[in-house]
């Protein structure tokens, strides 16, 4: 008996079981910088996400990623972005976000809360659309606002997000 209230209790707090609702199984997150081109992806996604289709505005969505698994597909580019002019991984190990509010929209949700990335945190919207057992999110910033200036013009840095999360109930 002792043992099965320790398991329980082990999969509760890593998220594993959640009340009517889904955790986050895995992910990926792509993104672009727009005025350049370039395209990537960053990763090692922890998820403490909580979704609940029945009840939105109770959903909670929480992770980070790992700032070293940037990736755009060129070695020198990527040892770049990750050195202290611009994400800093060596002080910076980890993105971070969590939602503040969840909003339903028609079939999207809007999910609004605070971004960290370099020690900065600016809230931003992530808008959400469930397809089959992906929940895909999109948003838009600019990395200027965290202190990442590949342009001298913050309008020039603007970045696109996709966020891919595997879902299970």
């Amino acid at each position: 008996m002792h043992k099965s209230i320790l398991l329980l209790l082990l999969l509760l707090s890593n998220g594993l079981i959640a009340q009517k609702g889904y955790t986050v199984k895995s992910g990926e997150i792509s993104f672009e910088f727009v005025d350049k081109g370039v395209k990537g992806t960053i990763g090692n996604l922890v998820s403490t996400s909580n979704i609940d289709f029945d009840n939105p505005e109770a959903s909670v969505f929480s992770g980070s990623v790992e700032t070293e698994t940037l990736d755009t597909n060129n070695g020198i580019r990527n040892w770049s972005l990750k050195n202290g002019k611009y994400f800093d991984a060596d002080n910076h190990p980890k993105i971070k976000f969590e939602s503040k509010t969840v909003k339903a929209e028609a079939s999207n949700w809007k999910v609004t809360g605070p971004l960290t990335i370099k020690g900065i945190s600016k809230n931003i919207t992530i808008t959400f659309e469930k397809k089959g057992n992906q929940l895909i999110g999109t948003t838009e910033l600019y990395c200027y606002d965290f202190d990442i200036k590949i342009k001298k013009k913050r309008e020039d840095n603007l970045v696109k997000v996709k966020l891919v999360f595997e879902l299970k109930s």
